[in-house]
């Protein structure tokens, strides 16, 4: 048994490995060709930008799969043996927590290079280790308070039967929805200052777009993002009909108005196209399964790695290998967003005009560092969205590929 979840973890690193380095080969040919959609001197940067995150992919899944020989050898038996309460309830949760934080702390070396080191050489970042550090309490907090809630709800659940993994299915997907309705209102504004858009005239025109949707404003708002990253963002949130508009104060001061109202146009463009529905009833169809089958574990493989079958154990191996099991499902996923993603361009274009969407592409593009080509393996199993250079032709653009 031990053997056998160990050659699927070792698949797993494998396959992401070689897609990594297959994607590093394309970028640094790809590279060598006339600049396309982006400036030449970006090109550049985004093509050795994305050279150097994959490298430093690579490195950490290598450092996830060393993470993973550490608990299924010794750590998990070793966090069993320190962790001394005697209530059942509590040492579940200590014992899931402590197990979240190390796994965080060891790998934050790469969460402070990639911030501090390639972000601000690429000129995204604009982190200070000030707002880090407070970033890091506060996101903390949250964590050690609603993280051992969630945590001690579903040491419940599997401490009262064999059908607990139905129950935490449903308990589970209910705090995703929640947190995804509430974010824009309650979270968010933790971490980001919010001030309602002055721009009356983009307000107005912003509002119309929402009504010719079915959709009311709950207030159209900008973010002070640049504090942090100067990547250009927008999104919606909300419940019901009643949605908040966001703003990055990086997207207004590099957009026109009728760029910004085409970018809205298509995230609206989801809206109508009920691709949120969509996105939560296929996270819904996997978060079943990977509770039918971490619901179903057989004691031998608690036997194999030294531990006994507790709640905390179950809830540690699912955090373990979830991973694994979702990677191979995100595929079908991109397939399908990218579809959404076609679909929702054109009701953008729609909206507004193809030619300002496409122009608001590129700028996000260019701003962005988004290198346009792409390797078709990585395409195949990470991209979400079209190859930028795909979704440019269907709105209309001549592209020279430079072959």
């Amino acid at each position: 048994m031990l053997l056998t979840i160990g050659i699927i973890y070792f698949i797993y690193v494998l396959t992401r490995v070689y897609i990594s380095t297959m994607e590093i080969g394309y970028i640094a040919k790809a590279k060598q060709d006339p600049a396309v959609i982006l400036d030449p001197s970006n090109y550049i940067k985004a093509a050795n930008y994305k050279i150097a995150t994959q490298r430093m992919d690579m490195l950490s899944t290598l450092f996830d799969y060393l993470m993973f020989i550490f608990w299924i050898g010794f750590g998990l038996k070793w966090l069993e043996k320190t962790i001394t309460i005697t209530d059942p309830t509590m040492k579940s949760v200590a014992y899931v927590m402590a197990f979240i934080v190390i796994g965080y702390i060891a790998s934050l070396p790469f969460d402070l290079y990639k911030t501090f080191y390639l972000d601000k050489k690429f000129g995204f970042s604009n982190m200070t280790p000030k707002l880090y550090i407070i970033d890091t309490l506060k996101s903390g907090a949250l964590f050690l308070i609603f993280g051992s809630a969630v945590v001690w709800v579903l040491v419940k659940f599997i401490a009262a039967g064999e059908n607990w993994w139905l129950w935490g299915f449903g308990f589970i997907f209910l705090i995703i929805l929640v947190i995804n309705m509430i974010y824009p209102t309650l979270i968010a504004p933790i971490f980001n200052k919010f001030e309602v858009l002055k721009d009356e005239r983009l307000k107005d025109a912003i509002e119309k777009l929402l009504a010719k949707a079915g959709l009311k404003s709950n207030g159209v708002f900008t973010i002070d993002a640049s504090k942090r990253d100067n990547r250009l963002n927008a999104y919606f949130g909300g419940l019901g009909k009643s949605k908040r508009v966001v703003l990055f104060d990086t997207l207004i001061e590099k957009l026109n108005e009728r760029e910004l109202l085409a970018v809205l146009g298509h995230e609206l463009g989801h809206y109508t196209h009920k691709d949120i529905l969509k996105n939560i009833s296929m996270t819904g169809i996997l978060m079943f399964l990977l509770f039918y089958i971490f619901g179903h574990l057989p004691d031998a493989l608690f036997s194999a790695i030294g531990i006994p079958k507790t709640p905390h154990a179950i809830i540690v191996i699912f955090l373990i290998f979830a991973p694994v099991v979702s990677f191979f499902f995100m595929p079908l996923f991109g397939m399908v967003s990218r579809a959404n993603e076609y679909a929702a361009d054109e009701y953008g274009a729609q909206s507004q005009d193809a030619p300002s969407l496409a122009s608001a592409l590129q700028k996000l593009a260019n701003e962005n560092k988004s290198f346009p080509k792409s390797h078709p393996l990585f395409i195949f199993f990470y991209y979400t969205h079209p190859p930028l250079v795909e979704r440019l032709k269907r709105l209309g653009m001549k592209i020279d590929e430079g072959k």
